[in-house]
Order: structure tokens, then C-alpha cells, then sequence
């Protein structure tokens, strides 16, 4: 038996607003004393009355428009009910009959993708606006609930089966993110929680043909609160091989709600699969309709460029490398920061009168940035913004490495030193003795010296290891700490063993 997998995902996404969808309290992260961001309204006191946050009806409208879809002209809100201890009014404020956005598409790219699935369209079905839950902490002790999280403002985003593989369900997710932050509606920070997805996985056999053998989709399954890329990829591929398992054997597997076991590797049941006549829905009696109409025709009007839009820009008006592009726009910041440097980059090309480099200064600036300094940071868990490097400074840095002023060993040193201290580069190149200024005559005796204590490598290039040369400039960049030239050291190296 052959088997496709019929992939459709559900993501929540946390709006990124001052306080929470229903009442004043401050919308927040974690990191703040337990129930300490809390009021009548979002704990659910009898007698208190919601009131719509119209800043999360903005970010609302705004992804939904980034994602393709319709607007209507009037969306609602439903009483969604179901008990539970993180829920304190016993129903969950929600969007069902009248969403605030409909029947859009995302396209992605799927690296490594065979065609046609190298680029799919994904539909999404609706988005609409809810309230969280609260949080529970589970013990031995038992269970304690803190209620800062509920009522915060989630978009639900669901998307058609339109995926195949969990790697289109991974990357689908991450052109989601990008998306939302490019329209600052949410920082969809999976690892924090301002991202969360649920993902629903059915398989359907195929014949030889890849036509379908039987008329309709086998029983669907829920894995919940997937919060990681990685935990989304690792808990569909064990989900299609524990299905196609159950098909082997001659049986179906049951349509039901699963968890998702990180340590084990393995989804586990929860419960068995609700549908809408579950909840119950009915219309919130204590929020009237919204009216869409000159909300939608005023965000229309703004002009948000699209990642996608980004990418492609970022590569082909500033050379930059399909790699170094994905990391720049998904990254908060990275991409303005990097096409400032670039702008700085080819002013200074314009006036050297070098404009044939710029292909070259592109790469060099996607290196430093996505590998060198992103590392850095990454190290110092620090964030772009954080630091004091600006855009001027790091294309000095730049042009510092391109013209040979100081060597990559050196220029790292030099890189970390400016995260440190946010100073001019050739300031700091030139307090610690960085730079590649060592006159010739002192290179050649270093270069003599290196060769005498290496008579095995010499004898090596004279009867052709030729490549071995490249050994002996490492070896004099070590003895000088990194201020001489490489290209010098190797030509005094050459003339001095005679080839």
C-alpha cells in the first residue's frame, strides 16, 4: 500500500498588542509574577463585560489581507463552550460564524522540493480573532493556573490540506512567521509561545498512478500544541508511519486528538476528535457586530512589502545570495540593517570608482552578516537591536576586510570588539594593533624563519605539492598574528623555496 499524506494546519498566533482582547489589562510575556496581570474581565467575575481591544481587529485585518484573503464587511463574535480549569468563565470568546477573514493563499517555496511541489499554493480557509486560555503548571501536587495569559488576542489561522510532507508543513510555518512579523501583527515566536500550531493528518492510498483507490480521505487525526518547527516536522512524520502502520495490518486508525511527546519521539492519545456541535457556538450577546467596511478599504491602502517581495529584492538589486536572503527577512531587523550597509557599501564603491565589485562586497557582506556576526550575537544572546554597531560602522568593517587593510583572523577579533564597545571599526583596528601593516622586509624574515623550521614541506612543494603552500601561509599569519598579508606572505614564500 502507498499512501500521500493530506496535511491541514491550525496555527494561533499571539497579536502583538499593548493589552489584552477584551479588557485593559497589559498584554505580557512570560517573565512577570503569576496572576499579577489580571482583572474581573479576564478572570471571568460574573457581572463583568468585555469590550474589543480595536487594535487586534487591526493586526486581525492586517494578516489577513498579507495572506490573500477576503474581508467581509461585518464579522462577529460566538460563545465557544467547553470546560476546563485554564478557561474561568467556562466558554472561550471566539470567531466562528463571522470571521474577520476568508478564502485566502500563501505561496512558499520548498527547498530541495521536486517539481511541481517546489513552489505550492496554500490556501487558508479563515482566520479569525479569540482570547486565550490561561496557563496551567501541572505537578505530582497537583495542578496550579496562572491567568496573565488569558484573554490575550490570538489570530487562528486554517489552512486548506493543501500539504503533502511535514517538510512543507515546516516551511509553510516559517513563511507564516516571517509574514506576520512584516506586518507587525505578531512576533510568532514559536519557542515563547506566541506561536502555536495544531496540525491535522490524514492519509489516502494511492495506486501506481498516484491516482486515488478509493473515493473519499480516511479518518483525520489532531496532534496539539505543537511548539516548535522541528516538534511540527518530527510529530507528522511519526504520526504518517504509526497510520500507515495501522493500514498495513488491515484496520483504520481512529479519528482522535493526540499529543505530542518530545523526549519519546511519539504522539499519544488525548481524547477522541470534537466537531463544532461539541462547543455549542452561539452569538457573544455582550459584543455587538463589527463593521469592517472603512477599517479594510483604510489598511488596504498601506504599503507593507511582502518577505517574499523582500527576498527577491534584497537579491537581485543587491546580489545577495538565496541563503543569506532567507536569514535577512526572517530575522527581525536584519534586512533593513543589511540594505543600509549595502547602500553604504556602493556609495563607497561610486567613489573609489570600483562599481564592478559590488557582486563581491555582497557576498562578502552576506557572509559576515548571516555567519560571523549572527554567531556572535547568538553567543552573547544578544538580538540586532540590542547592540550599537550601526549600518555606517559595519560597511566601514566591510570595505576594512575588502581592501586588505586587515585579515579575517584579525577582523573577527575586531567584529567582537565592536559588539562590545559600539566604536568606530578603524578606531579599534588601530588601539589593538589588528591591521595588515607589516613592511616587507620584516614579512621576509619571518617567512625564511617559518620555511627553515619546515624542511619536510619545503621538499614536498619542490617535487609538486604545490597546494602545500597554502600550508606555510597559515603558518606565517600565525607567526605574525594576523598582520600580514596573505597574498604578500604567499608570493615571498613562493620566491624564497623557488617556485
Amino acid at each position: 500500500m502507498r499512501f500521500i499524506p493530506i496535511i491541514g494546519l491550525e496555527i494561533h498566533a499571539q497579536l502583538k498588542t499593548q493589552s489584552k482582547m477584551f479588557c485593559a489589562c497589559r498584554n505580557v510575556d512570560d517573565g512577570v509574577p503569576p496572576n499579577t496581570a489580571i482583572c474581573p474581565v479576564c478572570t471571568g467575575q460574573p457581572g463583568a463585560l468585555p469590550a474589543l481591544n480595536e487594535q487586534a481587529l487591526e493586526l486581525g485585518i492586517l494578516a489577513g489581507l498579507a495572506l490573500n484573503c477576503r474581508i467581509p464587511d461585518h464579522s462577529a463574535f460566538d460563545r465557544k463552550n467547553y470546560f476546563y480549569p485554564d478557561l474561568p468563565k467556562g466558554y472561550q470568546i471566539s470567531q466562528f460564524h463571522l470571521p474577520i477573514a476568508l478564502n485566502g493563499w500563501t505561496e512558499i517555496d520548498v527547498p530541495g522540493g521536486q517539481a511541481p511541489r517546489d513552489r505550492i499554493r496554500v490556501g487558508i480557509t479563515r482566520a479569525h480573532l479569540e482570547e486565550d486560555a490561561a496557563k496551567n503548571f501541572h505537578s505530582p501536587q497537583g495542578t496550579l493556573v496562572d491567568y496573565n495569559r488569558s484573554g490575550t488576542p490570538l489570530l487562528e489561522i486554517v489552512t486548506e490540506p493543501n500539504l503533502r510532507s511535514p517538510e512543507e508543513a515546516k516551511y509553510f510555518l516559517q513563511e507564516l512567521r516571517a509574514i506576520l512579523r512584516a506586518v507587525h501583527a505578531s512576533e510568532a515566536d514559536m519557542e515563547k509561545g506566541q506561536m502555536r500550531c495544531d496540525a491535522n493528518i490524514s492519509l489516502l492510498e494511492v495506486g501506481e498512478d498516484n491516482l486515488p483507490t478509493q473515493s473519499f480521505l480516511n479518518p483525520k487525526v489532531e496532534i496539539k500544541n505543537l511548539n516548535s518547527f522541528r516538534a511540527v516536522e518530527r510529530a507528522l512524520a511519526y504520526e504518517i508511519k504509526r497510520q500507515a502502520a495501522i493500514y498495513e495490518a488491515n484496520k483504520k486508525p481512529e479519528a482522535s486528538t493526540r499529543g505530542w511527546d518530545e523526549n519519546k519521539g511519539e504522539t499519544f492519545e488525548q481524547r477522541s476528535k470534537e466537531t463544532s456541535a461539541d462547543y455549542r457556538y452561539f452569538p457573544e450577546p455582550d459584543l455587538p457586530p463589527q463593521n469592517l467596511a472603512s477599517l479594510r478599504q483604510r489598511l488596504q491602502s498601506r504599503q507593507i512589502e511582502l518577505p517574499a517581495k523582500t527576498r527577491a529584492r534584497l537579491e537581485e538589486e543587491w546580489g545577495f545570495s538565496k541563503s543569506d536572503v532567507v536569514f535577512l527577512v526572517v530575522n527581525d531587523s536584519w534586512a533593513d540593517f543589511a540594505e543600509r550597509v549595502m547602500g553604504e557599501l556602493g556609495a563607497w564603491l561610486e567613489s573609489v570608482g570600483l562599481n564592478e565589485d559590488k557582486k563581491k562586497l555582497a557576498k562578502l557582506a552576506g557572509g559576515w552578516l548571516t555567519s560571523k556576526l549572527a554567531g556572535l550575537l547568538a553567543d552573547k544572546k544578544l538580538t540586532l537591536p540590542e547592540i550599537k554597531i550601526t549600518p555606517e560602522d559595519f560597511a566601514e568593517f566591510l570595505v576594512l576586510l575588502h581592501t586588505g587593510k586587515i585579515g579575517s583572523a584579525n577582523a573577527q577579533k575586531l567584529l567582537a570588539l565592536m559588539v562590545e564597545t559600539g566604536t568606530d571599526p578603524s578606531v579599534i583596528m588601530e588601539e589593538h594593533d589588528l591591521g595588515q601593516s607589516m613592511d616587507e622586509a620584516a614579512l621576509s624574515e619571518i617567512v625564511k624563519r617559518v620555511i627553515e623550521q619546515n624542511p619536510d614541506q619545503v621538499a614536498a612543494i619542490r617535487a609538486g605539492k604545490i597546494a602545500a603552500i597554502k600550508w606555510f601561509v597559515g603558518g606565517v599569519m600565525k607567526a605574525t598574528e594576523g598582520k600580514a598579508n596573505p597574498s604578500q606572505a604567499e608570493e615571498l614564500i613562493k620566491k624564497q623555496i623557488g617556485v
